[in-house]
């Protein structure tokens, strides 16, 4: 899915924005891949998130006729967009200066979790570089979101690896039902990258080679049985066949393949979730698992081996 966060200067005031904000994201349900759309809580930044299935859904709203005479319709209650909406997406990583959280409340401690917030915001409100907070309550997208701005990344990570972030964060959790997760990118290659506590995290490689071997074996071994034959049947010069065939792999993988390995592992490869030794030895085991059965069923079924029909 991918987010757009719009942040408005109030200029004409609070009073009438939760109106403008309905009629803003009324804007959008009716476009392909809408999902949800919510506005910011009081106290907070001006802000509506709008939630669709894709990037692409959200760039041609974004670009789109309605989006633009919506913006020329806050113009005139005077509500100015105050920068290019923040683009949250799951293939790729928050803008420069963005950290956004989801955030699972527990039952009956919305009241305490709205608090602790406003708290925090007081406290980073002093930070050096430091933007505004939006707030939003759970929509069809997920549970509720916070989206913090600074000006340059550094000046949020010296926040996010503050001691009085550290002192503030107690109350905030006590809150949750589970710990609160930075929004984090995947690569198509099985990375993820995540900001926990003012450090970047990123995938150990061990992990991230296992995944590519996971899917790149089975991928070259299909493709020299299915698709290498087609390719000699045409008459296509070895040379070229082996470039051929590896353009169809590494498509394959890059778009469909990676992405849908990964998705299953996705704990696992996480540099923070997935960090524990027992969680670690679970999903190396499981990848392991996998292997055996690969290489089990390409050593045992003929009709899978590639070499006896050249």
């Amino acid at each position: 899915m991918a987010t757009g966060v719009t942040v408005f200067h109030p200029s004409a005031g609070r009073a009438r924005f939760a109106e403008y904000a309905h009629a803003f994201a009324d804007s959008a349900r009716g476009c392909p891949g809408f999902v949800a759309a919510s506005a910011a809580l009081d106290d907070f930044e001006l802000a509506v998130a709008v939630t669709f299935a894709d990037d692409d859904s959200l760039e041609h709203w974004l670009d789109s006729p309605q989006h633009a005479e919506m913006l020329g319709h806050g113009h005139e209650l005077g509500f100015w967009r105050a920068a290019t909406p923040v683009v949250l997406s799951s293939e790729a990583p928050p803008p420069h200066g963005v950290a956004a959280f989801r955030h699972d409340v527990a039952d009956g401690r919305e009241a305490e979790f709205v608090a602790a917030q406003r708290r925090l915001g007081t406290a980073v409100a002093e930070a050096p570089g430091y933007e505004g907070t939006a707030l939003f309550p759970p929509d069809a997208a997920g549970g509720w979101l916070s989206v913090l701005r600074f000006r340059t990344d550094r000046q949020l990570a010296d926040w996010l690896a503050s001691a009085r972030r550290t002192e503030a964060l107690p109350e905030l959790r006590s809150s949750l039902a589970e710990d609160f997760s930075p929004l984090s990118q995947t690569t198509p290659f099985g990375t993820t990258v995540r900001v926990d506590d003012g450090r970047l995290r990123m995938t150990p490689n061990w992990k991230s080679a296992m995944m590519v071997m996971l899917v790149l074996y089975p991928t070259v071994m299909l493709l020299s049985r299915f698709f290498g034959p087609v390719l000699d049947g045409w008459g296509v010069q070895p040379w070229l066949a082996l470039w051929l065939s590896q353009v169809v792999s590494v498509v394959l993988m890059q778009w469909w393949l990676m992405p849908g390995a990964t998705s299953l592992f996705r704990r696992w490869l996480d540099p923070v979730d997935g960090a524990g030794l027992v969680t670690t030895l679970r999903g190396a085991a499981v990848v392991l698992a996998v292997y055996v059965v690969t290489l089990t069923l390409f050593a045992s079924i003929t009709w899978l081996q590639y070499w006896d029909y050249r």
